[in-house]
């Protein structure tokens, strides 16, 4: 996402901003940030810190339509890459737990808790993150070519996968539409900027650059594997 030789998503907008008022005093007045950003050759549109974390909701989205996926073969005793599952919880562990719900966990979980605001949300949220960490070490441990040829360690994952479907679905849209829109309004507008800075250099630090797009990039392969990638098979025929 972000790289060290040039701006950020989020200064780039900065930056922009600048240009307005600049542009009625004339372009000598300019700030000199903005001169550098006008030069700067067309790049990624800016992401806010929410909208960052909501897509990364939409990542844990597309790993729930394969586990819904591989529930049904399980089901239909139809064929079911043990590889696409693990890949799956991989991705899970990976992105999921081990960066998105590290920056919930220490950035916004605390400013609510210090401003005592939807503290009971919080709290579930938190103890979610904990159970959603057993069942992907559980998923993990259940999609090997030996565990599926075994009914008792199918079932084992059949039903861990319907109950990662069924808390993280109601998760991700409590965040979305309770505890984001708070967060934006419990920080000034610096510190809601300087965090998804913050956010960005965590992520390129563990992905390297384009973290969330090579994390696109997986799940879409994975969702080729099994099968799911043509959106227009789940259109309905009406």
């Amino acid at each position: 996402m972000a790289r060290e030789s040039g701006p950020t998503r989020r200064s780039v907008l900065r930056s922009a901003t600048m240009l307005a008022p600049a542009l009625l005093m004339g372009a000598d007045a300019m700030p000199s940030r903005a001169r550098q950003a006008q030069k700067q050759p067309a790049g990624e549109q800016e992401v806010s810190t929410v909208e960052d974390l909501m897509r990364e909701h939409g990542v844990l989205r597309r790993v729930l339509f394969i586990y819904g996926e591989a529930i049904r073969l399980i089901a239909q005793k139809g064929d079911l890459p043990p590889a696409v599952v693990a890949g799956a919880a991989g991705l899970v562990r990976r992105f999921v737990e081990d960066y998105h719900e590290k920056l919930e966990e220490d950035y916004l979980f605390p400013r609510f808790q210090k401003a005592a605001t939807e503290v009971d949300l919080v709290k579930v949220l938190a103890d979610q993150h904990q159970k959603g960490r057993t069942l992907t070490g559980e998923i993990l441990t259940f999609s090997t070519a030996a565990a599926l040829k075994n009914a008792r360690d199918r079932d084992r994952l059949q039903g861990r996968m319907e109950l990662f479907i069924r808390m993280y679905g109601p998760h991700a849209a409590r965040e979305d539409t309770v505890l984001f829109p708070a967060f934006k309004k419990l920080v000034s507008p610096a510190e809601y900027d300087a965090l998804g800075d913050e956010f960005e250099k965590k992520e390129q630090q563990m992905f390297g650059q384009d973290g969330f797009e090579k994390s696109v990039d997986e799940v879409a392969a994975l969702e080729k594997q099994i099968g799911i990638y043509d959106l227009a098979q789940v259109t309905p025929r009406v």
